[in-house]
């Protein structure tokens, strides 16, 4: 008899497959590089990647990018990382960064000098703009994913995977409804034309729920200091106006779903 763990990898596993053949996110020769933040989402993210990498159908290789913040304690043991990625035989590479009170608009180098150790470090000069100052989760966020496109480029890969879930994609779409007045969200596949990268979120049919459930079956170790800006934000809004919305129709999921595939909001170019 199969264990609950099992039952529950097969249906996320099917899930999985499905996204990347019907948004067309994996494709022979890619060569992907998955943010690997430390929580469930990512990790089961990379240990999906991994197990179908072994497969080789379609064919492509996986690395994944830690990045640590200097300034920001958001910890997640780099210990607990390596040998999960050691377990998968995913090479892992650490970045340390840090960002000021201002926002610098991204230059992408087209230069990639070697990487040589896996282990990488930024300088933590002040980088200034004119642009007004933002908040310190934007910031992060923002040099994180700076971070991914650097290293990317560095190491040639292709694609860039981020594990977004359904459930975040469905708030997202519900955040830019409320608060920016327009339809849209984030994509599925996201085609970059000013460079040679495609962001791919291959978790996008997985409910959130199924994550929380295997993360704890699997027993996936758990960040060691949650960040300390989190509090109410508009995200956290959109998830409870979800909730309610689901109350009133159990249904909501897939109609949110089917408007945003049939306005071609889930593969886009940018």
């Amino acid at each position: 008899m199969r264990s609950e763990t099992d039952i529950l990898w097969k249906h996320i596993n099917d899930r999985f497959v499905r996204a990347f053949v019907t948004y067309r996110l994996i494709e022979d020769d890619d060569h992907i590089l998955v943010g690997l933040s430390g929580g469930k989402d990512s990790l089961l993210l990379l240990e999906l990647l991994a197990r179908r990498a072994r497969i080789r159908h379609p064919r492509f290789t996986v690395e994944a990018l830690h990045v640590r913040m200097e300034n920001i304690r958001y910890e997640t043991s780099t210990d607990y990382l390596q040998r999960f990625c050691d377990n998968l035989d995913v090479p892992l590479h650490l970045v340390t960064t840090r960002f000021e009170n201002v926002l610098e608009k991204p230059q992408i180098s087209s230069l990639k000098p070697p990487l040589g150790r896996r282990t990488l470090a930024t300088k933590g000069t002040q980088e200034t703009s004119n642009l007004k100052s933002k908040p310190p989760c934007f910031l992060c966020s923002w040099y994180r994913r700076k971070q991914l496109f650097n290293v990317a480029q560095q190491i040639d890969c292709n694609k860039i995977a981020l594990g977004h879930h359904q459930d975040d994609i469905l708030h997202t779409t519900l955040m830019n409804l409320t608060f920016q007045g327009r339809f849209g969200t984030m994509p599925a596949r996201l085609k970059m034309r000013r460079m040679p990268l495609t962001i791919i979120r291959p978790l996008c049919l997985i409910r959130e729920d199924d994550i929380r459930h295997y993360a704890e079956l699997s027993g996936y170790e758990k960040q060691q200091k949650q960040c300390p800006y989190e509090r109410e934000t508009h995200r956290t809004s959109a998830a409870k106006l979800y909730a309610e919305m689901e109350r009133m129709n159990p249904e909501v999921r897939f109609s949110l779903w089917k408007a945003l595939e049939s306005a071609g909001k889930l593969v886009e170019e940018y």
